[in-house]
């Protein structure tokens, strides 16, 4: 039978009709993904991916470095359900008000009520440093080309003060990074308010961001006047953000904090100028090697020619002014919050060199955009993100699992004095306390990761030093972590 003769009219039309729609739709889809305009969002779902790897990965092999996890995830847990936030982990009951003025995490509460656990504090983590990267490299594509905003957009999404926050468990800077982005992207288009709008938030990521709004600020303050278009009516405003910045940091400081705060006071004052125990005072070498990990790999010193490098200068400032020379270095999370400073002053500076009648300086600038995405990928060869070529990365190790099997033994809802160690593996469903700092509370459980020379005798012996009044019986132990219970 001809079943050509027996189709209804028009099928053999009306089918080729929608194979050649299907066809035109994915040229369409195909030419969408291949617009300049995808670029940072492509961009940046590549460093959500490898940022979450990493950082999920560093949990999975039990490799947390510090408590600051724990702490925000107790913090961000009571949010979530609607209740004060408390951070045992910073003294029984203590509010973490009292400690840093950081309400901008509350955001995460609906998040971890439906995802509760700690893995969701390092994925939100890593969607907002990559989604910083879209403001960066869509204003350098917009003033440089393709591809030199590309090769920029780069060099900040792997820059070495990215990775080592990524790398650095969770912390509240992860908010500050996209806020700060997207108002310096703004500021160097001319948009006054909405830079005003983005900088103003930054207020409730930490105390100390108040001055780096009111740096934004003054910015926008001497960018503005020189517009006489939209300036005039932004320039008053630019005065009153950073009036703004400067009174809420004060507030926090002199009274949200010391409210909040068991002692009536900011217990890190003592941790800058003269104040405090500490007498040590930041080397020269140290300052300078710093300063230079900040602006040569990342900017070449160009930056040095755009005002928007004043809003590096409080978060500098603090920190060279301080004792703790955990602040001085290019460890841990302390660059994020300038990596976007940096690195969109780097694309201010180019945009207005390209008028430069120094031919010298001109190619200078014309080359940057590659050499700082080279500098970028090759320093990442001795970075945290190198770690993602590796297959042992994605294994998770036996003594992995031996561990987590051990602290399953403690039931849910328990009161738990630790260490770092088994910190992020219990705090999404025990009240867990930092050992040595229970004050008057017996916990039910201590489990504790210590070195392997140590053994259950002397664990046990430590714990007897915690809590003379009380007998603690070991229940297990393996690969350096030990758990035991009250009774």
């Amino acid at each position: 039978m001809d079943t050509a003769a027996t189709a209804p009219p028009g099928t053999g039309a009306e089918r080729a009709t929608a194979v050649t729609t299907g066809r035109n739709r994915l040229v369409a889809r195909a030419g969408l993904l291949r617009h300049p305009r995808a670029d940072p969002y492509w961009l940046a779902l590549a460093l959500f991916a490898a940022f979450t790897a990493l950082s999920v990965c560093r949990f999975r092999r039990m490799a947390t470095m510090s408590w600051d996890l724990g702490i925000f995830e107790q913090a961000i847990r009571a949010y979530a359900h609607f209740q004060a936030p408390i951070a045992d982990l910073k003294g029984p009951g203590a509010n973490i008000l009292g400690d840093h003025f950081s309400p901008i995490t509350a955001l995460l509460g609906p998040v971890y009520r439906l995802f509760p656990g700690p893995v969701t504090l390092l994925v939100a983590q890593a969607a907002l440093f990559a989604v910083s990267a879209v403001p960066v490299t869509r204003v350098a594509a917009r003033l440089l080309g393709r591809g030199r905003g590309l090769a920029i957009g780069i060099a900040y999404g792997v820059s070495w003060g990215i990775q080592r926050a990524v790398d650095f468990d969770f912390h509240e800077i992860c908010f500050a990074v996209p806020l700060i982005a997207f108002s310096l992207e703004a500021v160097i288009r001319g948009r006054w308010y909405p830079a005003m709008l983005w900088a103003a938030p930054l207020v409730f990521v930490k105390e100390d961001m108040g001055a780096t709004v009111a740096a934004i600020g003054a910015v926008v303050w001497i960018r503005a006047r020189r517009d006489p278009e939209r300036g005039p009516r932004a320039v008053p405003l630019a005065v009153a953000l950073m009036g703004f910045g400067v009174m809420v940091s004060a507030l926090a400081l002199g009274v949200v904090i010391p409210g909040f705060n068991g002692g009536g006071s900011y217990d890190y004052w003592d941790k800058v100028g003269s104040g405090g125990e500490q007498t040590g005072t930041i080397p020269f070498g140290t300052a300078l090697r710093t300063l230079l990990w900040i602006l040569l790999p990342t900017t070449g010193l160009l930056a040095l020619r755009s005002p928007l490098l004043l809003a590096a200068v409080p978060t500098l400032g603090w920190r060279f002014l301080s004792h703790d020379d955990h602040y001085w270095g290019t460890d841990w999370h302390y660059n994020a919050v300038l990596m976007p400073v940096v690195l969109l002053a780097l694309v201010d500076a180019l945009d207005r060199t390209r008028a430069t009648q120094r031919p010298w300086l001109a190619s200078y600038a014309r080359q940057l955009p590659a050499a700082v995405c080279g500098a970028a990928l090759a320093l990442s060869s001795s970075m945290p993100l190198y770690s993602l070529t590796q297959g042992a990365t994605y294994d998770k190790p036996p003594q992995a699992g031996a561990v987590e099997r051990l602290l399953d033994r403690i039931p849910d809802g328990a009161t738990v004095e630790a260490n770092v160690g088994p910190i992020s593996r219990l705090t999404s469903r025990c009240r867990v306390l930092w050992v040595g700092a229970t004050r008057d509370v017996q916990p039910d459980y201590i489990a504790l990761q210590e070195p392997p020379e140590r053994t259950v005798r002397q664990v046990v012996d430590y714990a007897g030093q915690l809590h003379p009044d009380t007998r603690y019986t070991p229940i297990g132990s393996t690969s350096g972590y030990f758990v035991l219970k009250r009774g």
